[in-house]
């Protein structure tokens, strides 16, 4: 197989000749508009089929609650159906609950799929833009949704008539006279009275439809996004394509999730294609809206009456005079640190196998804070090679370097803000009695209840008294996965956001009270509310500069402090943040 391509050298490439491309839609490319997926179209047959079995009320939203789910799937389970996850899962609850009933299959279908609970995402609205440009030409989907016709009317304005299998012979007419835009629905429609539902519809496809599918590969290159390949007859046509004279003259591009490896046909099929001579890659992309956002920005000729509906604003132009000279009020201090200086670089790990999120936070946390590690296009790390080696072992088979988006708002830079925060923890909670940690997308330095000495968190025990200890009288309460009660501590804390604002980075620190362990939070509610009871504006002040002391040391106010992480390295390895010891402030404009 050729070396491997990127999300960024793809839109490139899609950019550069759009019109080339057709493009093959999965039901991943509708899931962000609030549609049902599959899965959970199984959910809900389950609990219809419970519901009417056993004469039990459980609603749709019931379902969000996993012990409900671990009830029906034990109930399910017991008579035999298939085990949950298996490929013939959705069939044989389809059938048990609709039998033959084509019409009842078709009223179901067209319920949870309605237009109007369909809320057109960016990827969608892109998707619609392009078709009426004439950036995009041809389509084929195994969706039965309507959502690509209601991008292309109310983006692009332009209405798209699909081809399924009632009709389906026109779509090759289509294709040879090339009146696009094409868009065929290989599995048809929900409105109409033919549908490929089940699998034994799904055995063999529509003899027009598939004609058409193989003769546009050997017209354009194609990118499948959203889709899985595990539909053998769909797969079935790919590898037919493979077999004519000029197979995806343009390349053969499938677009998976980074967090979600390939099946095994997929890759089957492009290491056929490459061998081939096919440009055949299995691309790691974002979410379908922002891989479509990425190609839509890249677009030189895009058209700025549709670039506005993609966008779902209008640009326009304003004169607001500003208020006359002077000031009402007191200045306000905001919580804001500004960021004067960032990391531009970073390194890249490569591995023998993809690694998702899971992966990557076992490895941070078994390196015990000499690696810092981010994911965009690459797996990105701040940490000495040696460290990565040291956690990473075998699977890692180079270390890079590549430069950082130079914003939160550039392309990507909505994956640097954690990298930042758990850089930045780690890099004030250096050397001082402090524990850095991160949950969820929230970032924190702790005063550290172990430590030998708490002689630097003086400034805070000052102001709060003690900085840690146990919560009188409060145990955990006992779960299944963790049945003996533990008593519960808590400790001084402060969590750091990391905010763009007109161009400019900054700090946001807000204190706070971490418990242990954290499952235990709402228990101790009322204990935070106590320990928070009298923060008023003068308090919340002086607690603002106590944690400034503590984790920046002593300093003159407007100051600027040089953080890192680690003792030595270059910036690859060892990133260095320039902040200001003096927050932001505020104040109200006269009228």
């Amino acid at each position: 197989m050729s070396v491997p391509l990127t999300q960024s050298d793809l839109v490139g490439r899609i950019c550069q000749r759009s019109p080339h491309y057709a493009w093959f839609l999965g039901a991943g490319a509708s899931r962000a508009t609030g549609l049902p997926t599959a899965t959970d179209i199984i959910w809900d047959i389950k609990r219809r089929n419970y519901c009417r079995e056993e004469n039990q009320d459980i609603s749709r939203q019931d379902l969000q609650n996993q012990a409900v789910r671990d009830r029906l799937q034990a109930y399910f389970d017991a008579r035999g159906f298939p085990p949950l996850g298996a490929p013939d899962e959705y069939t044989a609850y389809f059938e048990r609950v609709f039998g033959e009933d084509r019409e009842r299959q078709r009223n179901y279908i067209r319920a949870v799929l309605s237009e109007d609970r369909a809320s057109l995402a960016a990827g969608n609205r892109v998707f619609g833009a392009m078709l009426a440009a004439d950036l995009l030409r041809v389509a084929f989907t195994t969706n039965f949704d309507n959502v690509v016709e209601k991008a292309a009317a109310e983006v692009g304005h332009r209405p798209v008539a699909p081809y399924h299998l009632e009709g389906a012979r026109a779509a090759n007419t289509a294709l040879d006279n090339e009146d696009y835009p094409l868009y065929c629905k290989l599995h048809g429609d929900f409105r109409h009275d033919s549908l490929k539902n089940l699998s034994a519809d799904l055995q063999r496809q529509n003899d027009d439809l598939a004609r058409c599918l193989v003769n546009a590969t050997g017209r354009f290159g194609f990118v499948v996004a959203g889709y899985s390949g595990r539909d053998d007859s769909i797969m079935e046509l790919f590898h037919r394509a493979l077999d004519a004279p000029n197979p995806f003259p343009h390349g053969l591009y499938w677009t998976v999730m980074r967090t979600s490896p390939a099946p095994a046909p997929v890759a089957e099929l492009i290491s056929r294609a490459s061998s081939q001579g096919v440009e055949a890659h299995i691309v790691e992309t974002q979410t379908f809206d922002a891989f479509m956002l990425h190609i839509w920005r890249n677009l030189d000729s895009r058209p700025a009456e549709l670039d506005n509906r993609v966008r779902r604003s209008a640009l326009v132009t304003v004169d607001i005079p500003l208020p006359p000279p002077g000031v009402v009020g007191p200045p306000i201090r905001t919580t804001a640190l500004p960021i004067l200086e960032v990391p531009s670089h970073c390194q890249t790990l490569s591995f023998t196998t993809p690694k998702d999120w899971a992966d990557l936070r076992r490895t941070m946390a078994s390196s015990d804070g000499a690696l810092i590690l981010g994911k965009y296009e690459d797996v990105w790390a701040w940490g000495s090679p040696h460290a990565a080696r040291a956690a990473i072992g075998p699977e890692l088979t180079a270390v890079g370097e590549t430069q950082l988006p130079t914003g939160l708002h550039a392309p990507g830079g909505q994956f640097l803000k954690g990298f930042f925060e758990r850089a930045l923890v780690i890099s004030l909670a250096r050397g001082r009695p402090l524990l850095s940690r991160t949950r969820g997308h929230a970032a924190y330095v702790i005063a550290d209840r172990h430590a030998s000495s708490l002689r630097e968190l003086d400034p805070l025990a000052q102001l709060v008294g003690q900085t840690t200890g146990a919560i009188a009288g409060l145990n955990t309460s006992p779960t299944p996965e963790f049945p003996d009660p533990e008593p519960v501590h808590w400790a001084e804390a402060l969590r750091l956001v990391v905010h763009e604002s007109h161009g400019q980075l900054r700090l946001l620190l807000h204190p706070d009270i971490w418990i242990w362990p954290p499952r235990a939070r709402r228990d101790a509610q009322d204990f935070i509310a106590h320990r928070r009871r009298r923060l008023l504006n003068q308090q919340y002040n002086h607690l603002l500069d106590a944690w400034l002391q503590v984790v920046l040391g002593p300093h003159d106010r407007g100051a600027e402090v040089q953080v890192s992480p680690f003792d030595s390295g270059a910036e690859p390895e060892n990133p260095r943040f320039v902040l200001s010891t003096r927050t932001a402030y505020s104040r109200r404009l006269r009228r």
